[in-house]
């Protein structure tokens, strides 16, 4: 086993390093030049949007959960389809139009009375979640590989993470997306040939899925949880509360479309993520509902180690070594995408954008690019060996605190004309403080004496809700209130 992942693991070092040799500029490092084709940003949209949780995390949702778990598979399926069938072509679009290889920049650009504001505040976003989303996904591959290859975790965070920094420190994008291509057809290989098998073994058993998930426990064979009237509705709604975050708040999501060549090569991407999409969910859910058949509710102690599990348990050990290289696959291609984006803010943002004011050299600003992707891969890892419960504390927000602040900007930048700069800078500061508050509210609400409504009040209504809603709600406000007309534009050949 150890062999096949070490050769995976010299195979996309190999790629990613390979593809390096055509990053030439900042532009190239940023966004490939905007010149790769849509199937291959498609493919790397999707592993980049499809980290460790979707392998492991939400196959272990459903294998603990049982079919109210479904609508996650919903809500994402939903969000991921609407911004490629109605988004992506508005950012590519977008991005020509205001010359712009970043989001940042991209709003700085639009809306420039507050352009600095701007660039400053979502940079600072993007780079502090970032920071911890990639030393979750390290943390992650060093538990993956710890019980799949029996490596210490230690050497599973330290061999991930320099691969990882290698390629993608002298490639970029360009190297990021080529090595994404990869992950892709492994993950929805192991999505698809998986399920396949272990129905073909329930329906040769003894227990259906029917009848596990009955005896599982109560509310497992519910698709509202065993719960009904209010209580139901809630529980639904805060699963498909994971659709607001797609909506154009995932900056590493939005580089893909951003760098597309053109409207045909969006057609084509928007296709292949679709179908690609609809194949890898449906996967997970019959893999948990499956796994329930075949072992029982009690085969693991940590539910997010089912998919190992099943691996290991019903395929040779190569074929089980390749198919779970999926899951680390899973995990390199965020953490690399989240790298590059987190870089690409700080040199293009900051460094060019603020520092240098738009006049900094191309080559100056390459090396920042890439001393930027070491400095956060460092500190990503630096985190992931110091401490874990922090981690996943602030990652289990991340969604709400990039996602939903990000959206309602993007949203409304795109579709409503009397949006303005104070609009943007309302919506990206009232995202991450209804985040924050979110995060904190049990020990505030516990601190001053609120009964226990209020403190279990976050554990009943998603923060993925409240942050898209408030944040949003704030935008529009404001905006109204401000009587701000349209901020005049920097866009390339924009008379306004």
């Amino acid at each position: 086993m150890i062999a096949i992942f070490t050769g995976y693991l010299v195979l996309t070092l190999g790629l990613g390093v390979w593809q390096a040799r055509k990053t030439k500029s900042q532009n190239d490092f940023v966004l490939g030049g905007s010149k790769l084709p849509g199937w291959m940003l498609a493919l790397s949209e999707r592993a980049t949007g499809e980290s460790a949780w979707l392998l492991l995390g939400f196959t272990g949702f459903v294998y603990a959960n049982g079919l109210s778990a479904v609508w996650i598979g919903v809500g994402c399926l939903l969000g991921i389809c609407t911004a490629w069938i109605v988004l992506a072509r508005r950012f590519r679009s977008e991005a020509e139009k205001y010359a712009s290889l970043t989001m940042p920049e991209y709003f700085s650009a639009k809306f420039p009375r507050r352009a600095a504001t701007i660039r400053v505040l979502s940079t600072l976003i993007i780079v502090f979640f970032f920071v911890f989303y990639v030393s979750a996904q390290f943390a992650g591959a060093g538990k993956t590989i710890f019980q799949t290859f029996g490596l210490d975790p230690l050497w599973g965070q330290l061999v991930s993470a320099a691969v990882i920094l290698v390629y993608a420190t002298l490639g970029g994008f360009v190297s990021v997306v080529a090595v994404d291509v990869l992950q892709s057809l492994l993950m929805i290989t192991t999505l698809v040939v998986t399920p396949i098998i272990m129905l073909v073994m329930v329906a040769q058993g003894e227990v259906g899925i029917a009848q596990a998930l009955a005896s599982a426990g109560p509310g497992m064979n519910s698709l509202t949880g065993g719960m009904s009237g209010f209580a139901a509705g809630l529980l639904i709604f805060n699963n498909l509360a994971w659709f607001f975050g797609y909506l154009g708040g995932q900056p590493q999501l939005n580089a893909r479309f951003m760098g597309m060549r053109d409207e045909r090569n969006v057609r084509i991407g928007r296709n292949i993520a679709v179908v690609w999409t609809f194949l890898a969910y449906a996967g997970v859910v019959l893999i948990g509902l499956s796994a329930l058949a075949l072992f029982g509710p009690g085969a693991v102690s940590d539910k997010e180690m089912i998919l190992p599990h099943i691996l290991n348990k019903l395929f040779p050990w190569w074929l089980a070594a390749i198919l779970l290289a999926g899951a680390v696959a899973a995990m390199i291609s965020t953490a690399q995408s989240m790298l590059l984006v987190a870089a690409s803010s700080i040199s293009q943002d900051i460094y060019n954008g603020i520092l240098k004011r738009g006049r900094a050299k191309d080559s100056t600003l390459l090396v920042v690019s890439r001393v930027s992707t070491l400095a956060v891969g460092a500190l990503g890892l630096g985190l992931a060996l110091s401490t874990s419960d922090l981690i996943y504390t602030v990652v289990s927000y991340a969604w709400a605190g990039i996602g939903c602040s990000f959206a309602p900007a993007v949203l409304l930048s795109f579709y409503w004309k009397r949006f303005s700069s104070t609009g943007v800078v309302t919506a990206l500061v009232a995202g991450i403080v209804t985040t924050v508050t979110w995060i904190a509210w049990p020990h505030l609400a516990g601190a001053i004496g609120l009964g226990d409504w209020a403190v279990n009040l976050e554990e009943s209504v998603t923060a993925r809700a409240v942050t898209f809603f408030v944040s949003i709600g704030s935008a529009v406000l404001v905006t109204l209130l401000s009587g701000s007309a349209r901020d005049k534009t920097s866009a390339v050949g924009d008379a306004a």
